[in-house]
This record gives C-alpha cells, structure tokens and sequence, in this order.
C-alpha cells in the first residue's frame, strides 16, 4: 500500500480510526451540550472546549494518514484519548448519559471506560511502521 506507506493491515486501521475520530468531530458538534455535560461544572468554557476538541480530532485524524505526520500524529493521539479519559469515568460516576442519549445504564458507562485503552493501542500500532519496516 505505496500511498500510505504502510502495510495493508496498518493502512486498514489507520484508515478505520481516521474515520472513527472524524464521526467523532462531527459528533462533538451535533451533541455539543451532551459532551459539555461530561465535564465537571468547575471546568471553564465547557462547550467551547467540546468544539476545540472536536476540531482536535478531525485535525488528527488527517495527521494519522500523512506519512510524514503519521508516527507524531499517533503519540498526540494517545496523548489526547489520556487527556480525555477523565471525562468517561466522570460520567461514569456520577451517570452523565451518553451525548444524544437521554440515559445511558450505569453498567454500559462503566463498560465504555475498558475501550479507551483499546483506543489508545490501536493508533499505537496503526501508527508505527510494521516490524523489518522503515519509519
């Protein structure tokens, strides 16, 4: 796969986690007060924050798919799915339901916070030149 100078399985999960964290972005604009709602009332400007970080995963996720942007663009992602973690296990905690959802079960909260650390490998891998590959 010359274009995006990976192999075929890396270049099918970068592709895939673009386009995950594009939805993202959109998402973060369509139910803008739902991911407000998953901060704390201490954090200032919430729902501009939710607009900067949906911009922040659309710009990432064009990052992933440049070679040359690609490995830099998968440590800043991880960086941020981090950053972001303590927002999921605030809604956990206190039952903040998904953004666009009404409500959301406690359990389905709690289970949501295992696939960050999935997330989080998945761009490791995807972004890093397969084993005997140059980066």
């Amino acid at each position: 796969m010359r274009l995006l100078q990976t192999t075929v399985p890396r270049a099918i999960g970068l592709i895939l986690f673009a386009g995950l964290f594009v939805a993202a972005c959109l998402y973060h604009f369509r139910e803008a007060e739902g991911f407000a709602a998953m901060l704390p009332d201490f954090v200032p400007l919430r729902l501009e924050l939710v607009y900067a970080t949906g911009i922040l995963e659309l710009i990432l996720a064009i990052l992933l798919l440049i070679p040359a942007t690609r490995r830099r663009a998968g440590n800043w992602t991880a960086i941020y799915l981090v950053l972001i973690f303590p927002a999921n296990i605030y809604a956990a905690f206190y039952g903040i339901p998904a953004p666009g959802q009404t409500e959301t079960s406690q359990t389905a909260l709690w289970i949501r916070l295992l696939f960050q650390p999935l997330l989080i490998w998945w761009v490791i891998w995807a972004s890093r030149p397969a084993p005997g590959q140059r980066s």
